[in-house]
C-alpha cells in the first residue's frame, strides 16, 4: 500500500499544536456522512478484503501487525518495528504509533477494501483518532474500534447490554463535531451469559463509511470473540513477533 496524502504522515517531531492543526486538517477530509467503496454485504460475501491492525511494545519500539483477511482466511500478514518518537497523549495517538503502522502497511502487498483498527476514528475531540488519519492518509475505508470511550456521551446506559446490542455515542463539547450529532457506537460484540459481563467495544467510521456501515462491518467481521476477527489476529500477531524479537534478544 502507498499513502495517497503523503503530507498526513505521522510526525512525532512536531509541536502539539502542529499535530492538532493537522488532525482538523484530516477531519475536514475525512468522510462519515455516507458509503464510498465498500458495505457490509461485501465482507458477508467473502468478497472484501479486510486487514486488522494492532501493536505490541519493545521498551521504546512499536511492532505493528496487520493481518488481511477475506472470507475468513488469513491471505497475508505484514509487520514492522518502529522506534516510539513521544510519549502518549490522549489524542494524539496516532503520532506515536501512526509511523510503525504505515510502514507496516507498506510491507502490505494486497490492496485492502477495509482497514480496522484497535483504537479511535471519529469518537476524538477533533475527529481524527488513528483509524481516521491512516484512513484518509491512504484514502481507504476505515473503522476504530476502541476498547474505552474517549469522549461523547452515549444515548443510554451501556451496562450489561446484550450481544447485538447498539448505543448510539454522540459528540459533547469536548470535540469539534457538532454537539449531540450521531459520532458512533457502543456495540456488544460478544456476551457471556452467566459469567461476568464484558464491556462494549466503541466503534466509528475513521472514512469512508457513515457510523452505522462501520457497525454492520464489524458485526459481519465476526470471529466469536469480544473483539473483531481482524483485530484479534493483528493483536495475536503482534503478540507473536514481539516474541520472536524477544527470543532473539535473549
Amino acid at each position: 500500500m502507498e499513502p495517497v496524502f503523503d503530507r498526513f504522515r505521522p510526525d512525532g517531531s512536531l509541536s502539539r499544536e502542529e499535530m492538532e492543526q493537522m488532525q482538523r486538517e484530516i477531519a475536514d477530509l475525512a468522510v462519515f456522512d455516507r458509503d464510498v467503496g465498500l458495505t457490509a454485504s461485501g465482507i458477508e460475501s467473502g468478497e472484501a478484503v479486510v486487514a486488522g491492525v494492532d501493536q505490541a511494545f519493545l521498551e521504546d519500539r512499536a511492532i505493528s501487525a496487520v493481518v488481511a483477511i477475506r472470507d475468513g482466511d488469513v491471505i497475508e500478514r505484514a509487520s514492522a518495528v518502529t522506534p516510539l518518537s513521544i510519549p502518549y497523549v490522549p489524542g494524539l495517538l496516532a503520532f506515536r504509533e501512526g509511523g510503525p503502522i504505515v510502514d507496516a502497511l507498506g510491507e502490505l502487498e494486497v490492496d485492502p477494501d477495509l482497514l480496522v483498527f484497535d483504537g479511535s476514528g471519529r469518537i476524538h475531540f477533533r475527529q481524527a483518532g488513528i483509524a481516521t488519519h491512516v484512513g484518509v492518509l491512504f484514502d481507504v475505508p476505515a473503522i476504530g474500534v476502541a476498547k474505552s470511550l474517549l469522549c461523547g456521551v452515549p444515548a443510554s446506559s451501556v451496562d450489561s447490554l446484550a450481544e447485538g446490542d447498539r448505543v448510539a455515542i454522540h459528540a459533547d463539547d469536548s470535540m469539534t463535531a457538532p454537539n449531540g450529532e450521531l459520532v458512533g457506537y457502543a456495540y456488544q460484540n460478544r456476551q457471556y451469559p452467566n459469567s461476568t459481563r464484558i464491556n462494549p467495544l466503541y466503534v466509528s467510521s475513521g472514512h469512508r463509511l457513515t457510523a452505522e456501515t462501520a457497525v454492520d462491518c464489524v458485526a459481519a467481521c465476526g470471529g466469536g470473540y469480544k473483539l473483531p476477527e481482524p483485530t484479534r489476529l493483528a493483536d495475536r500477531y503482534a503478540d507473536e513477533r514481539k516474541r520472536a524479537i524477544e527470543d532473539l534478544n535473549a
